[in-house]
């Protein structure tokens, strides 16, 4: 037995706790779960663990109880069964913490290195009224990296715009990968050639996620606004050559979401091991493109049953992720997890936001970790406790059950919908401007998209 590529054991001394660390997740593992898989190095057998553990965990369930965790791991595909050895080892972090306790410990940095990219996609997460400002020099980076581990964070996205048109990348990932930190390059993939892939793999680095924007050349090419496709066939192959897990990211809306069954086609011709359908969120470029972008009830409906029959194949080892749109749902998604809860988004410029998003909500100041640390940043910025918890709330969401199970939903969601960031997110069916998601619904119309274009800094 041993853990997959890109897959790794790791122990969190801030949470005292073993961590499975994996592409853009972790699981939490009790002390015997992590006994298990510290065995799980490719030298022994699963008869063999289990009478490795048998002087310290006695008891008739010992072989049902190892065989259902190591059967569980399989199926997501995080164990083989082979006698080969893993790869690269990893340091066990040796920083001390330096937060109070495990609730306010993030686990995520998304590290936006440059709003820069090749690609014009109509629906692109970068906010839509910006400068072509000055961008973290590598110095700042190297500092923002080691502070994340030192408050607990573990994964970490770079991500943008186009993150490999920094030429300091590979710097930064090495620098991660030192610390113990788990590494995601969110990359559209045009510039990914086998000479820096290598450099970046050999860097430390643990996982590749490759945005497709649609199953075939023309399509793709149509909503990237370039001619990318091929080019992105060739870096996802590129990354199953170099040994590195693959996610596929395919964001959905009705100018694709009928391809559904030939993009999981792609995705097993590629081998890709994770696969990520997320229907478009309604913010940024996606908001002003709506009534172009937004599905029919009856496409979601079509769809539905092939990616669950995709998933029950298990065409891709570690899981297709299938997220519908917010406004087809009852109930709104915890954005990050909550705000202020999980995740740390730093900009380009050094702005550490609660979201991607979050610096469309106007009248909010971030700080800078140019000016202030990321753990004063996390602890006392007033943007990061604006929304963080539930006292801000107002009713229905104060005296809602689900109250800290959503923390109110999206507050970019509610901002673009209501024009108060403060309101509960009216995806909520409970919610009183629930009527605009609604109406929203029955807006749909053939407008020409509007691309992602970079608005230039004058003087």
């Amino acid at each position: 037995m041993r853990l997959v590529r890109g897959v790794r054991l790791q122990w969190d001394e801030m949470r005292q706790q073993h961590l499975l660390l994996l592409p853009e997740g972790a699981l939490l593992l009790n002390s015997t779960a992590a006994a298990v898989l510290k065995l799980c190095d490719g030298k022994y057998t699963q008869a063999e663990i289990v009478s490795q553990l048998a002087e310290s965990y006695r008891g008739e369930n010992l072989d049902s109880d190892v065989e259902r965790l190591l059967l569980r791991l399989r199926d997501r595909g995080l164990i083989v069964a082979d006698a080969e050895n893993i790869g690269r080892d990893r340091p066990q972090s040796t920083i001390a913490p330096s937060l109070p306790n495990a609730t306010d410990i993030p686990f995520t940095l998304i590290a936006e290195l440059t709003y820069r990219c090749p690609l014009r996609c109509p629906y692109c997460s970068n906010p839509v009224n910006y400068n072509n400002t000055q961008e973290l020099p590598t110095e700042d980076w190297l500092r923002v990296i080691n502070q994340a581990r030192s408050i607990g964070v573990w994964q970490l996205g770079f991500s943008g715009g186009e993150p490999l048109l920094r030429q300091d990348l590979e710097v930064l990932v090495a620098t991660a990968a030192d610390i113990g930190l788990y590494t995601t390059l969110v990359t559209a993939g045009t510039l990914f050639t086998p000479k820096r892939a290598t450099i970046l793999r050999d860097a430390g680095l643990d996982h590749v996620q490759i945005s497709i924007q649609d199953s075939n050349a023309t399509q793709s090419d149509y909503i990237a606004g370039t001619r990318s496709f091929a080019k992105k066939l060739d870096a996802a192959r590129l990354v199953k050559d170099l040994g590195l897990p693959l996610t596929l990211n395919f964001v959905l809306h009705r100018q694709n979401i009928d391809r559904i069954e030939e993009m999981l086609e792609l995705c097993q011709n590629l081998q890709a091991d994770r696969v990520e359908l997320a229907n478009t969120q309604y913010y940024g470029w996606a908001y002003q493109n709506r009534a172009a972008l937004l599905p029919t009830q009856q496409q979601l409906e079509r769809a539905a049953p092939i990616v669950k029959a995709a998933q029950e194949r298990r065409i891709c080892p570690m899981g297709i992720l299938y997220v519908i749109p917010d406004y087809y749902e009852d109930y709104p998604k915890a954005c990050m997890g909550g705000w202020g809860r999980r995740a740390l988004v730093v900009a380009p410029n050094g702005d550490v936001l609660p979201c991607q998003a979050a610096s469309s909500i106007a009248g909010m100041e971030f700080d800078n970790v140019c000016d202030r640390s990321l753990s004063e940043i996390w602890l006392e910025s007033p943007a990061f406790n604006r929304f963080r918890g539930t006292d801000w709330m107002s009713e229905p969401c104060r005296s809602c059950d689900r109250r800290e199970l959503d923390f109110g939903g999206c507050r970019c969601q509610a901002l673009a919908l209501t024009n108060n960031a403060a309101a509960g997110d009216p995806v909520c069916h409970l919610s009183p401007h629930h009527h605009l998601v609604v109406a929203a619904r029955e807006q749909i119309s053939e407008q020409p998209l509007i691309y992602r274009s970079m608005q230039m800094q004058t003087d």
